[in-house]
């Protein structure tokens, strides 16, 4: 039984993802959070079709935190999007998305290629706790001058340094250092800038 796992916790599965331990994903506040950023982004996505400016103010309402001059080009895809911060100047093309359920941070000026995907949940690999619906995640930093090239998919817990270019198509599993280009599957350095 799911709820075994937490006998001992009064916490509720919102608090318990809230504070980055493991949470089985039933709760209702979690579930009314989810979809009020559903609709936020539905409404976003609308409004960016007639101005991208009159869109700017739905943007804020659903991200954490939003730098001046940002551009994220809908359909955005979030779980929660409150958290979730974009520096100023960064461009996100079509397609994010961005799977908040730990934060997730995008530095100042950063270009982020259509399809990108950031995601910080993480499941179990053992296959009950994996079957009993348990999970969990961690955090995303993306540097400033960031650029992540069409198709990249960023993993939990992952940290891309200052000024660094992930190849499109490219799987980040573990940090990226500052001021390298980063390809493949799994990404790895194979040159400085």
């Amino acid at each position: 039984m799911p709820e075994d796992y937490f006998a001992d916790d009064p916490r509720t599965h919102l608090e318990r993802m809230l504070a980055g331990d493991l949470y089985i994903a039933d709760d209702p506040e979690i579930a009314r959070r989810q979809q009020h950023a559903m609709r936020l982004a539905a409404r976003y996505q609308a409004a960016y079709v007639e101005d991208a400016d009159s869109a700017r103010p739905l943007l804020a309402e659903l991200l954490g935190a939003v730098g001046e001059g940002v551009d994220v080009r809908p359909p955005l895809y979030v779980d929660y999007g409150s958290n979730i911060t974009i520096g100023a100047r960064t461009f996100a093309n079509y397609n994010l998305t961005a799977l908040d359920v730990a934060r997730i941070t995008i530095g100042e000026d950063c270009q982020i290629g259509p399809n990108v995907q950031l995601l910080t949940p993480t499941h179990p690999v053992e296959p009950q706790p994996r079957r009993d619906k348990l999970e969990a995640a961690l955090p995303i930093t993306i540097g400033d001058n960031v650029w992540l090239g069409g198709g990249v998919v960023v993993c939990p817990g992952v940290t891309i340094g200052d000024n660094s270019v992930i190849g499109a198509g490219a799987v980040v599993t573990k940090d990226i250092p500052a001021n390298v280009v980063a390809v493949g599957n799994p990404a790895r350095p194979v040159r400085d800038i």
